[in-house]
C-alpha cells in the first residue's frame, strides 16, 4: 500500500495563508473534530466556536490551519505558525498544475490567466519561463503572500 502525504507550510498567519491556498487549489477547510457541518456552514467560523468552547486562548487560535481536497485525491495541506520569518528560498515547492494538458500559446495564455487571478488574491509573480521544447513546456514562478515559491505548470 502506498503512503499518503501531507504538505506542511510554516506561516506567520496560518489562517490567511490557508485562505490563499484554498483559492489556488480549490480545496476546503475541514471542520473541527467531532463537528458535523451543515451545508453552507463556514468551517472557519466552526473552528472559532470549537476553539472557544475548548478553552484555547484567543492569542493561540491562529496557530494552525488545514486544507483538504474535496475529492479526496490530493494531499492535505497543513499550515503551522512559526515565530521566524522566511529568510531563504524554500527547498521544496508546490507545482500547481493548471495547464498540464495544454501546449504552446494555449498553455501560456492559460498560465497567464491563472497568474493574474492569483496576483489579485495576494500572490506575486516572480518569473515566466517560456516553452523550450522538448524539455520544458513553460511555467510561471510565483510566491504566495508569505513568500513561499511555487510554480504554475
Amino acid at each position: 500500500m502506498s503512503a499518503t502525504i501531507q504538505i506542511t507550510l510554516d506561516a506567520r498567519d496560518p489562517r490567511a495563508l490557508s485562505a490563499f491556498w484554498k483559492e489556488v487549489l480549490g480545496y476546503v477547510h475541514p471542520g473541527p473534530p467531532g463537528v458535523e457541518l451543515s451545508p453552507g456552514e463556514d468551517p472557519l467560523e466552526a473552528w472559532d466556536a470549537f476553539l472557544e468552547r475548548s478553552g484555547v486562548p484567543e492569542d493561540q487560535r491562529n496557530s494552525a490551519s488545514a486544507l483538504e481536497d474535496p475529492d479526496g485525491r490530493g494531499p492535505r495541506f497543513f499550515f503551522q505558525q512559526v515565530p521566524e520569518e522566511k529568510v531563504a528560498k524554500n527547498r521544496v515547492h508546490v507545482d500547481v498544475r493548471t495547464a498540464a494538458d495544454l501546449r504552446d500559446d494555449e498553455r501560456v495564455a492559460a498560465l497567464e490567466r491563472e497568474c493574474e487571478r492569483l496576483v489579485a488574491l495576494g500572490g506575486r509573480r516572480l518569473a515566466r519561463h517560456d516553452p523550450e521544447p522538448p524539455m520544458s513546456l513553460g511555467f510561471i514562478v510565483m510566491a504566495d503572500p508569505e513568500g513561499n515559491e511555487f510554480c504554475l505548470d
